[in-house]
């Protein structure tokens, strides 16, 4: 797209430092994509990836989802209410375990089978399993770092200013949509359906409880050191890599303090290592593409065509962030990753907000929640796949229990936020 762009004259995106040769221009671009992404989101989303390895090996997380759990016990007698109150539950689980497939595997070691137990059908329960990851948020989600330094808004501000308060509404919205589309296809399906079948609850964690703590902990010190916390004079602020650092540092303490042995503790930060290593080849690579991917849609005038035919046939701000939303979802659901298809349509936004004279934020929130959503549908989704193997369905029967509840969050939360613009 670039070369096209050069091709047709345009000289509408450059390397901030020019070689002088167009040819040598796109490779100086890739390498300033690859500087600034290590230097500022790519290090912090690696710091994340690492963080998530490392309390999964310890057991952190197992220890999390056991101790958030436990109010599940409350529905014992009402398996379909018992199913719907994983989303909720799950969802606060998200923001500390920002790995949809981590934590939808996870779930399907330690809540499922106690759902089956319950008498709770095994594609509901798969279904409401992977509907806990149809809304990425926090402070230590990709997208959402993504979208905080795209509008160059500080991630915990996005999270409780932004993200919280158009998540309520949109998870009552699932969880009561999820309880009467899956009472219905039971019921529908019920002499075709296998029986739900007893299992062993082969999740519980053999971490100490207070290990639950760890992964939250990330979440506690940005909240605490930022400019929503009124308790330090002067005021004292960390930002998301640093937290993780922390964090991290704090989780290999109660290691120690745990096994006595601080060989094997320090060896184990290799798991740290290697999770930042695979999130760099799998997330920030993707990044980096996306970002020379949405300088060639600037540099061929998308950007300008996009708001020329808004103009056109009369689209406003709004419409034209109801067009990207819908997008997304679908590009999404095409690809079976949210973070493809957001990373790819993101950086464009504080262009066409700036045009359109309305902040960046009201743009891109439905479109971050919008690409997590799309994920959740997509039969070719490794979520999907992954927790389709376990529950011993097909990702088409999940992506058939979650199609309505998802298209009802999407339109809820169009108009719901769209409206207040």
């Amino acid at each position: 797209m670039l070369v096209l762009a050069h091709l047709l004259g345009s000289t509408a995106s450059g390397p901030k430092s020019p070689t002088g040769s167009f040819v040598f221009d796109l490779f100086q671009l890739l390498k300033e994509s690859f500087s600034h992404t290590n230097m500022g989101v790519g290090l912090m989303i690696m710091a994340i990836g690492g963080f998530v390895s490392y309390i999964d090996h310890i057991g952190a997380s197992n220890a999390l989802v056991d101790f958030a759990m436990k109010p599940l016990g409350l529905l014992k007698n009402y398996p379909q209410l018992t199913a719907v109150a994983v989303i909720p539950i799950s969802q606060v689980l998200f923001v500390a375990i920002p790995s949809a497939a981590g934590l939808c595997l996870l779930l399907m070691a330690s809540i499922f089978p106690i759902l089956l137990n319950l008498g709770v059908s095994r594609i509901s329960a798969v279904s409401v399993i992977t509907a806990s990851t149809a809304i990425g948020l926090g402070p230590a989600s990709a997208m959402s770092v993504r979208a905080s330094e795209v509008i160059q808004m500080p991630a915990v501000e996005y999270f409780v200013h932004e993200q919280i308060p158009l998540l309520i509404p949109l998870t009552i919205v699932m969880t009561i949509t999820y309880y009467f589309v899956n009472r219905y296809f039971d019921k529908k399906n019920a002499p075709n359906t296998i029986a739900a079948e007893r299992m062993e609850d082969s999740g519980i964690s053999t971490a100490p409880k207070l290990y639950a703590f760890i992964p939250v902990l990330p979440i506690v010190l940005l909240i605490l050191f930022s400019d929503l916390s009124k308790l330090f004079d002067p005021p004292i602020k960390l930002d998301t890599t640093t937290a993780m650092l922390i964090s991290l540092f704090a989780a290999l303490v109660f290691e120690w303090i745990r096994k006595r042995n601080l060989k094997v503790v320090l060896g184990s930060l290799t798991v740290f290592w290697n999770g930042m290593g695979n999130i760099f080849k799998s997330v920030v690579t993707l990044i980096i593409a996306a970002d020379l991917f949405s300088q060639g849609l600037i540099a061929l005038g998308l950007i300008d065509g996009l708001l020329a035919i808004s103009n056109n046939i009369g689209l406003n701000a709004v419409g034209i962030g109801i067009v990207m939303t819908i997008m997304i979802f679908l590009a999404a659901m095409l690809m079976g990753s949210g973070n493809a298809a957001f990373f790819a349509f993101g950086p464009l936004i504080p262009n066409i907000a700036a045009k359109f004279g309305v902040k960046s934020a009201s743009l891109i929130l439905p479109m971050n929640f919008a690409a997590s959503m799309g994920r959740t549908v997509s039969p070719v989704a490794g979520v999907l796949i992954a927790a389709a193997e376990i529950a011993k369905v097909t990702a088409l029967q999940i992506v058939r229990r979650n199609l309505i509840p998802m298209i009802t969050a999407l339109v809820v939360m169009l108009i719901y936020h769209f409206i207040q613009l």
